[in-house]
């Protein structure tokens, strides 16, 4: 038995893999004030669900798999640990210039936001590499224990080491972690070169600082994980979802916690991969996770998830950049929770505020008094009111309809129904702007684009989603209310490494980057032996980081071979690149010399067996349902029929208007919208016209 965990801003989502392979899904509301305690409630009502104890149920599983956003939150309210940054003589504004950039080009009004650590807690250390790894000046050592001495008269508890061209020669870096670790014992530190080693200072110092910030909070909220999750009867083995589409041990995960940084989200893109090639027989796809509190969209291009180094903590320009790889998601604050109002001027407003899970939405009966999305679906008839999650939750449809009523209907003159369906209309344009944004700039067509569906809300407006965006096939998983636990519990244990070495088309170094490539391998191998001991299988897959010449951009390039021997080989590795660039930017360049900057691999070891099969949740039979009354717009009331999502006949065609329900989501299928369901559970919907 395994258990995979998501816990999101609303609810914690929860899948147990019983021995036979079946998948049962949970859900329980997030304590944001103590997220490990939604995790406990989640077991409970699995515990409850299969009739034995909480303890029982844990001492029968191995495997626990968490993704959390707790990283990533601590970042963004500043809950991080007072962290140093030591950095070459010169050069202390590294995270003061940054990158330029503005969000708003001629909006001077914004200031210039604040850089990671201040300049009070920067120190500049003697000696200095060059970009062919010899040594300039020797490092100093007695600046560093100044600085040692320094930072501890002001109590400094983490420490940043990003050092020039480091990544070329870390040998100063080497030695400055040997005087921390020797005289500032117990306090953490991380080295550039180690954890990051790319180009651009920025991106490699702001990474540096922010692991090394979360050190201290994420190594003792994971071990609070372990112990409870001891405590409550688990013994089995901890791992931990990674922003990089995989999972680590957790203590290799505190030991590094900008892995964590984007761990929910890089989930959907697993799970969605997976629906895409057993419903549709496609590699490409676009994934959208609709939660209580965000909207998560994200790519499946020929088969990979696409990553980036463009993730902002914040808003772009105005936050921070972690520089870290990781999988490409595109958030917006457009969810189930999030809050409809009046502007000043008049409009209509959806998100990015949301209600969260306390005090919710106004029809949880919690306190809220503001319109939601969930709102507005209760005020049409789509959601039932005496069903939500399953029935153990009774929804307040008066309430959501005095809150829609005081909030949008009066200040703008509609009808209680008219409001409700204007808010659900625009949080559908936030929605579909945000999948427009990251699939044209990855060289998707969303037209011709398969949609997944995942997250509780998904189902509230992924027709109208899909309408609006022309996809042919609109899919939505049985196992989607929970996409990202789903994508947890199929991951893979992976590891990424890569290293730094220039070299040209015109002047290929064969010897040097083939003995770079063996050396990543021999990386990749020891993580298999080590961590991946245990696996099933294991696969290695290579890269490289290439520019057509005096690019200022690289781009990420499969490797067509494990090693490039000769011209032929080569050929072949510059093909994929103007293919790539191709796919990317509409254009390629066979006239120009290729430069390759950075190399690396990463391995993926499969953790769950080919004896468990295809991911199938449980299925419940439920007697039908009468028909309910619902409004659509254009159409007004309409008695739409009501179906048990986990109940549907395979192969059977469905035609809307009509409501599909579940103890976990309500997918609302559309007048002219039809659907059927796959031998796999998922719901393969064409969205059709109105």
């Amino acid at each position: 038995m395994r258990f995979a965990v998501d816990t999101g801003g609303t609810f914690t989502d929860l899948i147990v893999e019983d021995d036979g392979g079946g998948l049962h899904m949970f859900k329980a509301s997030t304590t944001p004030v103590d997220p490990i305690r939604g995790v406990i409630d989640a077991l409970g009502l699995a515990a409850e669900k299969f009739g034995m104890g909480l303890r029982e149920l844990l001492g029968g599983a191995d495997m626990f798999i968490y993704g959390t956003t707790h990283a990533l939150n601590a970042v963004l309210t500043g809950n991080t640990a007072r962290t140093a940054f030591l950095t070459s003589a010169g050069h202390p504004d590294i995270l003061v210039l940054r990158e330029g950039g503005r969000a708003e080009s001629f909006n001077f009004t914004v200031p210039f936001p604040d850089p990671y650590i201040p300049r009070a807690l920067t120190w500049e250390i003697q000696g200095r590499m060059l970009a062919d790894g010899s040594e300039r000046t020797r490092l100093d050592e007695q600046s560093v224990l100044e600085a040692i001495a320094a930072m501890r008269s002001r109590k400094v508890e983490a420490v940043g080491v990003s050092l020039l061209w480091s990544i070329v020669n870390p040998a100063h870096e080497v030695r400055i972690g040997e005087l921390l670790a020797q005289h500032m014992p117990g306090v953490p530190f991380t080295l550039s070169h180690q954890l990051n080693p790319i180009l651009r200072e920025y991106r490699r110092a702001c990474a540096t600082c922010i692991d090394a910030s979360l050190k201290p909070m994420m190594a003792a909220y994971l071990a609070m994980l372990s112990q409870r999750l001891c405590e409550a009867g688990f013994h089995g083995r901890t791992l931990v979802v990674t922003s990089q589409g995989g999972v680590m041990d957790a203590a290799q995960a505190a030991a590094a916690p900008i892995y964590l940084l984007n761990s929910g989200p890089s989930m959907a893109p697993v799970s969605g991969r997976h629906f895409a090639e057993a419903d549709a027989q496609t590699d490409t796809a676009i994934i959208a996770d609709t939660g209580g509190t965000t909207y998560d969209v994200s790519l499946v291009r020929r088969g990979a998830v696409p990553w980036t180094r463009e993730s902002w903590i914040g808003q772009p320009y105005r936050g921070h950049m972690t520089g870290f790889a990781s999988v490409d998601v595109t958030s917006v604050g457009a969810g189930g929770g999030s809050l409809a109002w009046v502007d000043q001027g008049g409009m209509l407003r959806v998100g990015p505020q949301s209600a969260g899970s306390h005090p919710g939405p106004a029809c949880y009966g919690r306190g809220g008094s503001h319109p939601t999305v969930t709102d507005a679906s209760v005020v049409l008839g789509h959601l039932d009111p005496d069903f939500f999650l399953g029935g153990s939750m009774k929804l307040d449809r008066a309430a959501a309809l005095r809150a829609i009523e005081e909030h949008v209907a009066r200040p703008l003159s509609l009808s209680a129904e008219e409001a409700a369906t204007a808010i659900i209309e625009l949080a559908t344009e936030n929605m579909v702007q945000a999948i427009l944004e990251i699939s044209v700039n990855q060289g998707i067509d969303p037209g011709s684009a398969v949609l997944v569906g995942g997250g509780g809300a998904a189902g509230l407006n992924a027709v109208l989603i899909a309408r609006r965006l022309q996809s042919p096939c609109l899919l939505i998983p049985e196992v989607g209310a929970a996409l990202s636990a789903a994508g947890a519990m199929m991951s893979d244990l992976s590891a990424r490494y890569q290293s730094m070495l220039f070299t040209r088309s015109g002047n290929f170094d064969y010897a040097r980057v083939n003995a770079l490539l063996a050396d990543l391998e021999r990386r990749c191998l020891d993580f298999v032996a080590g961590p991946g001991r245990t696996a099933h299988s294991h696969a290695i897959a290579f890269w490289a980081e290439a520019r057509y010449a005096e690019q200022v951009w690289e781009i990420d390039v499969p490797l067509p071979l494990t090693r490039i021997e000769g011209p032929d080989g080569l050929a072949l590795l510059i093909e994929a690149f103007h293919r790539t660039h191709e796919e990317l930017f509409a254009i390629r360049d066979e006239s120009s010399e290729v430069e390759l900057v950075g190399w690396g691999a990463t391995v993926a070891c499969r953790i769950r067996g080919e004896r468990d099969g295809a991911l199938v949740a449980d299925r419940e039979h439920r007697p039908a349902l009468p028909a309910r009354r619902a409004y659509f717009a254009g159409h007004g009331y309409v008695e739409a029929q009501v179906h048990r999502f986990e109940a549907l006949e395979v192969g059977k065609l469905l035609a809307g208007p009509a409501l599909i329900e579940s103890s976990f989501t309500t997918v609302v299928l559309n007048p002219g919208a039809s659907a059927r369901r796959c031998a796999s559970g998922s719901l393969a919907i064409g969205a059709g016209r109105e």
